[in-house]
């Protein structure tokens, strides 16, 4: 009984070693990949000098609210593509306020998500903008311009009443939308400690 445990406890490890060589193996490959040329895609690929703010059309964007820019909940970056965290920012909103356009596009989509009342406007470059809860008459293939008005806050979705979330996408990844609507000072990094 003992040498049959034994050599179910040797095929466990050879097993986990064998998963463990794949990851390791699929990780480098990742790491040392070279990076694809710059705009081979056409779309806007942003270097580690560039921000989303710096490449996006139309910087700096119209806030999709009217009054005070208050923002009740900031962006969350994931630690995965499929990891929590929150992919945009909620900003205070009137109950049924009008919502402005943040940069001049075309409506991409608008109706119900799960549950949720949304618009999303494509403004070119890889930048896609949604607006949640929202209800608006607008139909995919509309074009607006900044400021122009997309509907009216709703209720639905994760957003608390009195706030609008507002998701961006560049090239398909969700990046955080406040530096696109200017007026943030740049960071200052200072000595921390005398030498």
């Amino acid at each position: 009984m003992t040498g049959i445990r034994t050599e179910a406890r040797r095929h466990r490890l050879h097993v986990h070693a064998a998963a463990l060589l794949v990851a390791l193996s699929v990780l480098a490959m990742l790491v040392l990949a070279p990076a694809p040329a710059a705009g081979a895609s056409g779309s806007t690929r942003l270097t580690g000098a560039e921000s989303a703010a710096d490449a996006a059309p139309g910087y700096p964007w119209t806030w999709p609210v009217e009054g005070a820019h208050t923002v009740t909940q900031a962006f969350r970056a994931p630690a995965h593509e499929y990891g929590p965290g929150h992919r945009g920012m909620d900003v205070a909103a009137a109950p049924e306020g009008v919502v402005h356009a943040p940069a001049a596009g075309v409506v991409a989509f608008r109706g119900d998500v799960a549950g949720r009342p949304l618009i999303t406007i494509d403004h070119g470059g890889g930048y896609v903008t949604t607006l949640e809860p929202i209800a608006s008459l607008l139909a995919p293939g509309t074009v607006v311009a900044a400021g122009d008005d997309v509907g009216t806050t709703a209720a639905g979705g994760h957003a608390a009443r009195g706030t609008l979330h507002v998701g961006v996408r560049v090239d398909g990844r969700y990046v955080n939308p406040r530096g696109l609507f200017g007026g943030m000072p740049r960071a200052i990094l200072l000595p921390c400690c005398a030498g």
